[in-house]
């Protein structure tokens, strides 16, 4: 065998061992390139248009926690992450209201009064840990409702919109 055919032989072994681990991290939605993909897009009446945010972006944002019960939740959990105000803040929002559209295509619509101070929560970890889709994740719209008996109603449960990936800033 001549020293070429040897080189070729030794290329393609090591190209076909290669491709399933190549193949793995292209498809594998929990890697490292899933950590680095967008969670959240907020888009409509805010500065320079559409702006993508991944987890590490949104962490990078002012952060607060709400240890709180939900109706969908067993027991009080510790919720973490950014203040619906913060984010709005950082986006430079101009809007009167809030479209959020879940994963599933789910949409609320949230005032913007929600987003006051101790009010609404981007929550993206429960208890520590980053909320997968299947943990309603990756962003939940979480409130204080253990704090005050204000958010324990059906209108702002059914604002609690869970796998959320866009905001619409509206006029």
């Amino acid at each position: 065998m001549t020293r070429s055919a040897q080189f070729s032989r030794r290329a393609a072994a090591l190209l076909l061992a290669a491709l399933p681990a190549a193949a793995l991290t292209a498809a594998a939605p929990h890697g490292a390139r899933a950590a680095e993909a967008p969670v959240l897009t907020v888009t409509g009446a805010v500065e320079g248009g559409e702006q993508r945010f991944t987890r590490a972006q949104l962490a990078a944002l002012p952060r607060a926690e709400y240890v709180t019960s939900t109706v969908w939740t067993e027991g009080v959990r510790r919720f973490s992450g950014v203040p619906l105000h913060e984010l709005l803040k950082a986006v430079g929002a101009q809007g009167g209201s809030l479209h959020m559209v879940a994963v599933n295509d789910y949409a609320v619509q949230v005032p913007l009064a929600d987003a006051a101070p101790q009010g609404a929560l981007l929550a993206y970890e429960v208890d520590g840990k980053p909320m997968s889709v299947r943990e309603k994740g990756p962003v939940w719209l979480i409130y204080p409702y253990d704090s005050d008996g204000k958010w324990r109603s059906e209108a702002v449960y059914a604002r609690s919109i869970w796998q959320l990936t866009r905001i619409d800033v509206r006029d």
